[in-house]
């Protein structure tokens, strides 16, 4: 069957305008939205079909592809929605599986060049299309038309309630990034915060604009690995970070936060994650921007939480909060194309546009979600509803946190107050 047929055959969501090499021109679908496909060489379509899951994204930062006036994003979002992820069966699920457990072994000196294959990269770059904080992970969109740095300081303040801190308490963030998220619980929460990356512009950075906020004393980054690192800590948070872990190490991983979590502690893992077993993360996203990463399924991440002896005490899902990140950071990429082009190059660029809409539909028409974990050593630690979580809460704009026990028009003065509101309910 031809690549045309095969388009005949698949595309009903949306119409695709396909302009062939030549000028010829073809129509697949009949709806909304309507996309348009140029392809600038004859033999790029038969590439595509032949490992689309590989080559859509080459064949795009070699060129041999443009969207037209309609946009990239939108164009993926017709093409994956159209053709939905399979699950591989039999021997093929077996070899993805394999293959799987070999590319995410990650021991400690594969997970620095990791981090250094992506994160290395200077911060100038990710300043071009994240927030002014350098929040690299899914924002929390409260309500529609909030702007990006609205949505990440929302995330931060919903991270924070569930860690449910307490001034002076010590707490450690897994995979800190440029430190946004651990300055703000050290400002807003009073919290002692040790941070963990592997990135070195990272920690610098870090460390910069929380000594620029007077937060050096009370906010320290360290250049480690989780499992390498050694403390106690009454409150544990990782962000972003577990997708790097890989399957192989996630009972270490849970271990480590087990072992350093105090008897009455809290820890928050916000991951990125699937419901569908297809064999491990994207093959073009783990080639060129992540490797080593994966779309880890939620009954893995429980399996090593289960083995590791710590109790889930909530589950979150975030569905489309990430596809309206990374739209904005699409957005905000495409702004400053001449500028990344001709530092970096337009393959660069055009690398991290097809990885940002990729993603961007991927989280829109297929099953990537985002998990939040809340975890504790016992059933009493947390509340036992959610409502900590919503009610009273103060106006984010302002700067101001939650407060996390509204219903007493005070936030907890101790340990002790805390805990006797969860046994009493």
């Amino acid at each position: 069957m031809s690549v045309l047929s095969r388009l005949e055959q698949k595309i009903h969501f949306g119409r695709l305008l396909l302009n062939l090499p030549g000028g010829a021109r073809e129509s697949f679908g009949n709806g909304n939205p309507e996309v348009e496909w140029v392809v600038h060489k004859a033999r790029t379509l038969s590439h595509i079909a032949r490992d689309p899951e590989v080559r859509l994204g080459e064949s795009y930062v070699e060129g041999e592809w443009d969207a037209g006036e309609c946009g990239l994003l939108p164009l993926l979002e017709v093409l994956l929605r159209n053709y939905p992820l399979q699950r591989p069966q039999g021997w093929q699920h077996l070899v993805q599986v394999l293959r799987q457990w070999q590319r995410q072994w990650n021991r400690l000196t594969q997970s620095k060049r990791n981090v250094a294959h992506h994160y290395g990269r200077e911060e100038e770059f990710f300043q071009y299309f994240l927030d002014p904080e350098l929040h690299y992970s899914c924002a929390y969109f409260e309500e529609p038309g909030v702007s990006l740095e609205q949505a990440q300081r929302a995330k931060c303040r919903h991270i924070m309630n569930k860690l449910l801190p307490e001034p002076g308490q010590q707490l450690l963030d897994i995979g800190c990034g440029w430190g946004g998220l651990g300055s703000y619980l050290a400002e807003h929460a009073g919290v002692n915060v040790t941070g963990l990356t592997l990135a070195d512009n990272q920690r610098r950075v870090a460390e910069q604009r929380a000594a620029e906020r007077g937060l050096d004393g009370r906010a320290r980054f360290l250049l480690e690995d989780y499992r390498t690192h050694r403390g106690r800590y009454d409150r544990i948070v990782s962000v972003g970070m577990f997708e790097h872990v890989g399957l192989p190490n996630y009972r270490r991983y849970f271990e480590a936060i087990k072992q350093q979590l105090a008897p009455d502690g809290v820890a928050l893992v916000h991951t990125i994650g699937c419901f569908t077993d297809t064999g491990g993360a994207n093959p073009w996203l783990e080639r060129y921007i992540f490797p080593g990463s994966d779309c880890p399924l939620l009954s893995d991440i429980h399996r090593a939480i289960e083995a590791a002896g710590l109790i889930s005490a909530d589950i979150e899902v975030l569905r489309l909060h990430y596809a309206w990140t990374l739209s904005a950071w699409l957005e905000r990429l495409q702004q400053h194309r001449r500028e990344i082009s001709a530092r970096w190059g337009e393959r660069f660029y055009r690398m991290w546009e097809f990885y940002l809409a990729a993603c961007s539909a991927s989280f829109r028409w297929r099953d990537t979600v985002v998990f939040q974990i809340q975890l504790s050593h016992r059933l009493d630690t947390v509340p036992a509803t959610r409502d900590y979580l919503y009610t009273g809460q103060a106006d984010w704009q302002t700067g101001h946190p939650a407060l996390l026990y509204p219903a007493s028009g005070e936030r907890r003065s101790s340990r002790g107050d805390r805990r006797k509101r969860v046994t009493d309910i």
